[in-house]
């Protein structure tokens, strides 16, 4: 049960410090040869562990799981050594990659992260058709990718290290537009 009591505080996080809105994003964690992932809609304040929905890492994905959990079990697939994947929102982010171009840390923090962040450019009408299968490829070179006008991608060994690559990156892109509204970026 811890897994999932870590899934749901971690999902509560997303949202309590701005990086979803209430019912927004996504997160799954693995466990053995299946995934736990909240389910499509959750409300993040009234998300319990047994609401979370054990998805095969083969074979059909439940009902109710995330519209994301293909996209979820091909990170697994793509990266073995991924055990939980969040998926949020963040708006620094997002605003700073409405451009489409690879998102180039400005901060000391960000750059030591991450050299280059991939801001993949998937036209809404075909998400749901190209998330899946290009997400997890962008994710085995990077720890975090970013869906130009969506959200980001993370990926860990640990729920906390994909935590920290959201929170990381947030915190470089509000660095970045900060400096851009002051001049000096």
């Amino acid at each position: 049960m811890a897994l999932r009591d870590d899934l749901v505080q971690y999902y509560r996080w997303l949202r309590d410090y701005g990086y979803n809105d209430s019912h927004s994003g996504n997160a799954s964690v693995r466990e053995g040869d299946f995934i736990w992932v909240t389910p499509t809609g959750a409300f993040a304040e009234l998300l319990r562990p047994h609401d979370l929905i054990a998805c095969p890492l083969d074979g059909e994905i439940p009902q109710g799981a995330s519209l994301d959990a293909a996209l979820h079990r091909g990170v697994y697939r793509a990266n073995p050594q991924v055990n939980a994947v969040l998926h949020s929102h963040g708006a620094y982010t997002v605003g700073a990659t409405l451009d489409g171009a690879d998102y180039l840390p400005p901060d000391f923090e960000g750059r030591y992260y991450f050299e280059r962040v991939p801001v993949l450019d998937i036209p809404y009408a075909d998400y749901w058709a190209e998330a899946p299968r290009r997400v997890p490829q962008a994710l085995r070179g990077s720890p975090v990718v970013v869906v130009r006008g969506h959200g980001v991608y993370a990926a860990g060994e640990t729920l906390e290290r994909a935590y920290k690559w959201t929170c990381s990156l947030e915190l470089s892109a509000k660095t970045a537009v900060i400096a851009r509204q002051a001049g000096t970026l």
